[in-house]
């Protein structure tokens, strides 16, 4: 596997964000409504505020993608950092992927001088909670107003992962 750099709008980031977003809607719960749709403005995920990854197997196929970007800070000053977009492929689950690739993402976010990591996600993807709890992710109240968010959750960069 390889992590490379690339733009939300490159073909092989929007597949992935196509695939990603395409199997969030058909697994939405209709309770809470329609999933709500909307690809990543390429500039806000360009270094030093930024940064996108797609994560490519041994055949150089497109199997996972993943982005960091700034947000405002914190109420105690702290640079924050949000991560977007997290997706494998099904096929590619279960490898130790999505914990590289948070490595990969964290590390940047510290190198662009972030104190604190941000993510929102909904309470149906438990194998992303899990993966979270494990990098000492911890709930918070919401910071944003996400329809497709039900959980959020907040890192010191200061702490291991």
């Amino acid at each position: 596997m390889d992590m490379r750099d690339a733009r939300t709008d490159s073909p092989a980031a929007h597949r992935l964000l196509t695939d990603y977003f395409t199997w969030r809607a058909s697994e939405f719960p209709p309770a809470q409504g329609t999933y709500t749709i909307s690809y990543p403005d390429p500039t806000a995920f360009v270094a030093p505020d930024g940064a996108f990854i797609v994560a490519v197997d041994d055949d150089d196929e497109p199997v996972g993608c993943g982005g960091i970007r700034r947000i405002p800070r914190d109420e105690a000053g702290r640079a924050r950092f949000e991560v977007k977009h997290l997706w494998l492929a099904p096929d590619s689950r279960g490898k130790g992927l999505a914990t590289a690739m948070m490595d990969e993402l964290e590390s940047r976010a510290r190198e662009f001088g972030a104190d604190v990591m941000v993510l929102d996600t909904h309470h149906t993807l438990t194998g992303a909670a899990r993966l979270y709890a494990s990098r000492s992710y911890l709930p918070v109240d919401a910071y944003n107003e996400n329809p497709n968010a039900t959980v959020w959750y907040r890192k010191d960069l200061g702490l291991s992962a």
